[in-house]
């Protein structure tokens, strides 16, 4: 372990357990996503937090969401290179939760509704930054802390904000949890799409006149299988009908039927597949016509020569605090699916655990030390990355 590492592995973990101490804080005040008045005070509470190392946060106000947070150091001097540190507040558990599922240590787990995603990220943010504060070290490129209150719905309201800063950031790191029991970074996400497709057919009295009408019904049991054969497993694209409805009732014939379609692709090339052959869906019932709506939610996050340096960057700091580290592609989207169409991004730097979204949420509290100093070591790290105007990425999530 070189002296820098050692540095930063003791500072960290002299302040284990104020860190501890706060994530508990975080966990049992609830940020529903459609609460904005919680996720506000979410917001409120990093904002408290970062002001007290040096930073100057700012709050914008959402419309309906919480708003955003942007805290920048204080000592800030303009036009010189920044590098984002993200994260989200919000949570997909309703208020209450925290009773039917109390904040609880066993077993070196820290288990509660919303600890893995991604509080423990959020956490580990604050005391990375605070431990390079507390040793005086001045990070080459200087980081900007973003946190939204709307990640865990598409993040509709801050994807605008998310975007402006990463078009000016150097680098991007994505404090989500890591992947998987083995903890790995994700230095690929598949993209996310939606798809709303409803048949419009003809109702008659499937009795007395059952020729006289059209079924919405039998057309959408043709797009579903259709819909189905486009799983390509072996690429990693997958396609998912997870909810259907329609008809009026057992003796009419359907005037009206719809199903909702998730859709997972690796590469935009798939994306752009995928999305082709869903919306040249034609009907094969006559007297049915088919309507088809939606598309990408978010970009895939694809490795570059540039995001793939941080990785390798990552794994040799971690080599430096004594750990392996290792590399995967997460089948979910984040805020890192938009970023990394604009600059070079790393994701999973959050807590290693399990259970997001499940009952059993938990995270691994003797490995908060080791993941804190590793994303503190991470924002010490020098531009890695060509200069901005060599670069070509655009936002390709075009809805947005």
């Amino acid at each position: 372990m070189n002296a820098l590492a050692q540095r930063v592995r003791g500072q960290v973990v002299r302040t284990s357990e104020l860190q501890l101490a706060f994530l508990k804080r975080l966990v049992a005040m609830e940020t529903p996503s459609g609460e904005p008045a919680r996720t506000r005070e979410g917001l409120e509470l990093m904002a408290g937090e970062l002001e007290e190392i040096g930073f100057r946060p700012r709050i914008f106000a959402g419309k309906t969401s919480g708003g955003q947070l942007v805290a920048t150091p204080r000592s800030r001097r303009k036009r010189e290179p920044v590098q984002m540190l993200i994260g989200h507040i919000d949570t997909v558990w309703p208020l209450g939760t925290i009773e039917e599922i109390p904040l609880v240590v066993e077993d070196r787990l820290l288990k509660g509704p919303g600890v893995f995603d991604m509080k423990a990220g959020l956490c580990n943010t604050v005391f990375a930054l605070r431990a390079l504060a507390a040793l005086e070290l001045e990070p080459p490129v200087t980081p900007v802390v973003f946190v939204n209150s709307d990640e865990e719905i598409g993040s509709h309201e801050s994807v605008s904000r998310l975007l402006r800063l990463a078009a000016i950031s150097e680098r991007a790191y994505v404090m989500e949890p890591a992947l998987g029991i083995a903890g790995k970074l994700k230095t690929a996400r598949k993209g996310v799409g939606k798809y709303v497709i409803t048949a419009h057919g003809v109702a008659a009295h499937a009795g007395l006149n059952p020729d006289g009408g059209a079924s919405a019904i039998l057309e959408l049991s043709h797009v579903i299988q259709s819909l189905f054969a486009l799983n390509n497993r072996d690429q990693g694209v997958s396609i998912n009908v997870g909810q259907i409805e329609g008809g009026l009732g057992a003796n009419v014939i359907a005037p009206r039927s719809s199903c909702q379609v998730d859709v997972r692709v690796p590469t935009a090339r798939h994306a752009e597949e995928v999305d082709r052959a869903i919306r040249s869906l034609e009907s094969v019932t006559p007297g049915v016509r088919l309507e088809i709506s939606g598309g990408l939610r978010r970009p895939p996050l694809e490795p570059t020569p540039d995001s793939m340096r941080l990785w390798e960057c990552a794994k040799a700091i971690a080599g430096e605090l004594d750990f392996d580290l290792e590399e995967g592609m997460a089948g979910g989207g984040s805020d890192g699916c938009y970023t990394g169409q604009l600059t070079p991004t790393l994701d999973g730097l959050g807590a290693v655990g399990d259970g997001a979204h499940a009952n059993h949420e938990h995270v691994f509290i003797n490995q908060l030390a080791e993941r804190t100093s590793l994303l503190a070591l991470l924002i010490m790290a020098p531009t890695l990355t060509k200069p901005r105007k060599e670069r070509s990425c655009k936002p390709s999530c075009a809805h947005h």
